[in-house]
């Protein structure tokens, strides 16, 4: 038999958590009485990219909608529908731009206060909860606070620091803190899972840092492992101010390439859609009047399309950040001969080489320069500006 929490590596804690709180929700459905904090209308999953929140979050929608007695069987229409994104009583938000708008998030909150139609529960799973506008987070706060009786909130979030979400919101909902998997049990789940071969998992298991997608698409995508060795020559290639600018513009544009890349089909698709669903192709003046009318409908689409384009290049240099920041991490524990393994082990020499020429003090500041650039951009500093500044800390040590 299959099993809904499958896919969530190395969380045993919040996965025991979980499985009570929907055992207890089937008791509820059959009208039993349960005992008071064993089942809670809202949640919040936190924790590192990669420790699987909205994994965690959809795992334990598919429990709740469970016909069989809340074990989160895997098989059954309930299991099967909510991981398919597909049941008519679980809806998921997951914000395609910078952030989730107040306009979304009321029609959302709206149709969750209907009665569930399978006579389960109504699930609302965010993703990204911390991009929710301040509006946005304050129509979630009033359905959170007077919650419909068969209505659940599932929030992910990185953490539950006020700038993740607000302190309102988290005093209200229950949280399950997820950690960053080891890596060898992602190394198991490739295996097990996607049928790769057992060394290079564990060198994409390691090379991830503990991120279960991010090991798949190493182990499968020559182009992403293309990317990942083009930022880990960084450190090599500062030698100079021109340098460091010309590495600055290489990572910015690489990063762009790989958001086009992700965007380009869903891009062409959406906007054919609309301009066939607007009357584009018809014959008539009733069809062109049509289309001219639709102007401001397809500028609206362009628009979500050119915000969804920046979160994207943000996330692809995001990753790229992370994997410089597991070199200078390897160079420093090199360096202070740490019992601990090095992360990017292909390039072991490389930072190997670079413990002999820096010491524990200059690999912890070029460490905390690429943390300081992942911060500054989050916080929409112009990445351009911020990873050039980076780069100029990088060279001077």
């Amino acid at each position: 038999m299959s099993d809904v929490f499958a896919d969530l590596v190395g969380q045993d804690e919040p996965v025991a958590t979980l499985r009570q709180a929907a055992s207890a929700a089937a008791r509820v459905v059959a009208g039993e009485q349960v005992a008071a904090g064993a089942m809670t209308h809202a949640w919040i999953f936190t924790g590192p990219p990669g420790s699987g929140r909205s994994v965690a979050a959809r795992s334990f929608a598919a429990a709740l909608e469970c016909e069989r007695g809340g074990v989160g069987c895997g098989e059954c229409h309930g299991c099967h529908t909510t991981l398919g994104k597909t049941h008519a009583d679980v809806r998921f938000v997951v914000p395609e731009g910078l952030s989730i708008g107040v306009n979304e998030m009321r029609a959302l909150v709206l149709r969750a206060a209907s009665a569930p139609s399978g006579g389960r529960w109504q699930v609302v799973v965010i993703e990204d909860a911390d991009r929710l506008t301040e509006q946005a987070g304050n129509a979630l706060l009033k359905a959170i606070e007077e919650p419909p009786p068969r209505t659940v909130f599932l929030l992910c979030t990185p953490s539950t620091h006020p700038d993740d979400i607000s302190v309102t919101i988290r005093s209200r909902c229950r949280v399950v803190a997820l950690r960053q998997p080891p890596a060898d049990a992602v190394a198991e789940v490739l295996v097990r899972r996607d049928h790769i071969a057992a060394d290079v998992a564990a060198w994409a298991a390691a090379a991830s840092q503990g991120h279960v997608g991010r090991a798949k698409r190493l182990a499968n995508d020559t182009e992403a492992r293309g990317r990942r060795e083009a930022v880990l020559s960084v450190p090599r290639r500062l030698t100079g101010v021109g340098a460091c600018f010309e590495a600055a513009g290489a990572l910015i544009k690489a990063a762009e390439a790989e958001a086009a890349e992700q965007l380009v089909e869903t891009d062409a698709s959406e906007r054919a859609a609309l301009e066939q669903a607007l009357g584009a192709g018809g014959t008539g003046r009733g069809a062109a009047g049509a289309m001219r009318g639709a102007a401001g409908q397809l500028k609206d689409l362009e628009r979500r399309q050119k915000s969804r384009a920046t979160r994207s290049k943000r996330d692809a240099l995001d990753r790229a950040l992370v994997d410089l920041a597991g070199f200078y991490r390897d160079v420093l524990v090199t360096n202070m001969r740490a019992p601990v393994g090095v992360v990017h082990t292909d390039v072991a020499a490389q930072s190997e080489a670079a413990a002999g020429k820096w010491s524990p003090e200059s690999a912890l500041r070029r460490l905390e320069a690429v943390l300081a650039c992942r911060k500054a951009i989050d916080e929409n500093v112009k990445p351009e500006i911020a990873v050039e500044a980076m780069m100029l800390s990088l060279w001077r040590g």
